[in-house]
């Protein structure tokens, strides 16, 4: 048994676990990322030809994506020809000897080619088949297609992003595809616990939407409580304030007044004391009714100092604060280096990378940098040879015959 002290050998806690990956573009990707994250060998499966569609994204260095690049970290890749019969035997094979299959196309597709759940499951019965796609598989959006931004709109989550009284506002962050990541693989743990007990598999049927519906979280709920629909209120909360962006002299930063406790720290960090018991602001409904009050008060201070300056006063006073970071700002700063968020690996084409490293820690277990993203079919003759048996001859003829590359 390995020691999970080992720093030199501890793979993750997944070690030893197989998932066949069929999925591409975001969605599904993130969901088999998070699983190679935690040291499961991940077996992606890309057709001939361009491989996952994102490794076509712009823009492109060295033929490489940087879209790819991004969720496809500590993967292998082989290329099937899923549309030939020997192809779709190989795949069969490969799932026979996996735990887990993730698969992102609309429903009915993986069925209608003999690698759907009831067709794997009676070669493998432990196997757990993770079926992920914009509207589930069942209602009647099932068969149609799905972006982020469409499931950010049909989810309501769209519909409070923005400025007051403007145009709602896509997120910047593709939540709408990047939940699958995050859902996908809870159930997927969930049911490798559960196999524990009965030794059986089990389908898993994840929905994009119902991901984007159960993050509306306590803006559902105040649309029950109340009646009507939030509205967008641009960086600031529905119901908290001061909760937002306010101006320094050369730029802006974030206070988040989450509760009352943190009110009297603000006033006394901006040096407005007179303000924390002043009876027309001090509890947070009266703040709430006058909104633009408060906010104007705390802004005729903060324009006139520096972020840095706010920052130092906020972080003296305890006071919930951030800087607006850009990407590589937030990428370089001495948190994120604590962490080891950012590493280099070895790319096949492109040499030395920089990538954003696993989120998750184990203190006294420290894994490994993540194996680069690979290239296309960069693993294929191992995963064939190791896995299934196959010797040079019969791997040189299936490629040869357009089967695998």
């Amino acid at each position: 048994m390995m020691d999970s002290h080992d720093k030199s050998e501890w793979a993750g806690p997944l070690a030893g676990v197989r998932v066949l990956d069929f999925t591409r573009v975001l969605a599904g990707p993130s969901a088999a990322l998070a699983l190679a994250d935690l040291g499961a060998e991940v077996i992606k499966v890309e057709p001939p030809g361009s491989g996952d569609d994102t490794r076509s994204f712009p823009p492109l260095r060295e033929g490489e994506s940087h879209y790819f690049l991004s969720v496809n970290r500590g993967k292998k890749s082989i290329v099937l020809d899923l549309k030939a019969p020997e192809g779709l035997a190989i795949a069969r094979d490969l799932a026979a000897k996996s735990d887990i299959v993730i698969e992102n196309y609309r429903p009915g597709v993986m069925d209608r080619l003999g690698l759907g759940y009831e067709a794997l499951s009676a070669i493998n019965p432990g196997l757990i088949y993770c079926a992920i796609s914009g509207f589930g598989m069942t209602g009647p959006l099932k068969d149609r297609p799905s972006f982020d931004i469409v499931l950010q709109a049909m989810s309501g989550a769209l519909s409070v992003n923005g400025e007051p009284g403007g145009l709602p506002t896509k997120l910047g962050i593709p939540l709408g595809d990047l939940v699958g990541g995050i859902n996908g693989p809870i159930a997927i743990l969930a049911a490798l616990h559960e196999r524990h007990a009965t030794g059986r598999g089990r389908l898993i049927d994840i929905s994009l939407m119902d991901g984007m519906i159960g993050l509306l979280g306590y803006l559902a709920q105040l649309s029950f409580f109340t009646g009507q629909d939030p509205v967008p209120q641009g960086s600031q909360h529905p119901n908290l304030v001061p909760y937002g962006v306010f101006p320094a002299s050369d730029g802006s930063i974030v206070i988040a007044c989450l509760t009352n406790h943190f009110w009297g720290k603000i006033c006394a960090a901006l040096g407005l004391d007179a303000l924390a018991d002043d009876p027309r602001y001090d509890m947070l409904d009266k703040r709430r009714e006058r909104r633009a009050e408060v906010n104007a008060l705390l802004s005729a201070v903060t324009q006139t100092r520096t972020v840095a300056d706010l920052a130092d006063l906020f972080a003296a006073h305890q006071v919930p604060h951030a800087p607006i970071l850009t990407i590589s700002e937030a990428l370089a700063q001495p948190q994120t280096l604590a962490r080891n968020m950012v590493v280099e690996t070895e790319h096949k084409s492109l040499g030395t990378i920089p990538i954003v490293n696993r989120p998750f820690r184990f203190p006294g277990a420290e894994q490994p940098v993540p194996s680069a993203p690979p290239v296309l079919g960069e693993h294929s003759d191992m995963v064939l040879a190791d896995l299934l048996g196959m010797d040079a001859e019969t791997i040189a003829r299936l490629r040869g015959a357009g089967v695998v590359a």
